[in-house]
């Protein structure tokens, strides 16, 4: 989440949470925070159409804030909004994981069903492999051997 979106949420100016965070610099290491670049920014506004960045309140470039930042950001703005938010936010995130978990169970089910197939198709390569040979037996001509025992109409008696 970016520094402005936080600051509504939290009901302080993006300045006052700013500011905040340079007070408490220490508790956000680049894991739970980290500025945008200018070419990020530029991308970002290209692809939200954002044409006038005072109006947006990007005069600065934004601070991004991992889940953990956020959380940390709580104990920094330590007001009763803040602390409701913090808490809406951390439920939100588990949900998000939670939703993650529920389609990884279902992505690793479709695997086990492919590497199935996979097998069954390995397994019907095979078989038709040992078909086809069977066949070409089949259709090849023997060759000539010699015949066993006795032999009607040979002209010996």
């Amino acid at each position: 989440m970016i520094d402005r979106d936080l600051s509504e949420m939290y009901g302080v100016e993006t300045r006052v949470l700013n500011q905040a965070i340079k007070r408490n610099a220490k508790r956000f290491p680049p894991d739970f925070m980290f500025q945008v670049t200018v070419q990020e920014l530029t991308d970002w506004k290209s692809q939200n159409v954002i044409s006038n960045k005072e109006k947006m309140g990007l005069r600065k470039l934004p601070k991004v804030f991992t889940e953990q930042g956020v959380a940390m950001l709580s104990s920094v703005l330590n007001s009763e909004t803040a602390i409701a938010v913090n808490i809406r936010i951390i439920r939100t995130f588990t949900r998000i994981r939670q939703m993650l978990a529920d389609h990884t169970d279902l992505r690793l089910e479709v695997e086990q069903i492919k590497k199935k197939l996979d097998h069954q198709d390995k397994n019907m390569e095979a078989v038709f492999q040992y078909l086809d040979e069977l066949l070409v037996r089949e259709e090849a001509p023997e060759a000539d051997r010699k015949s066993i025992g006795y032999q009607f109409g040979s002209g010996k008696s």
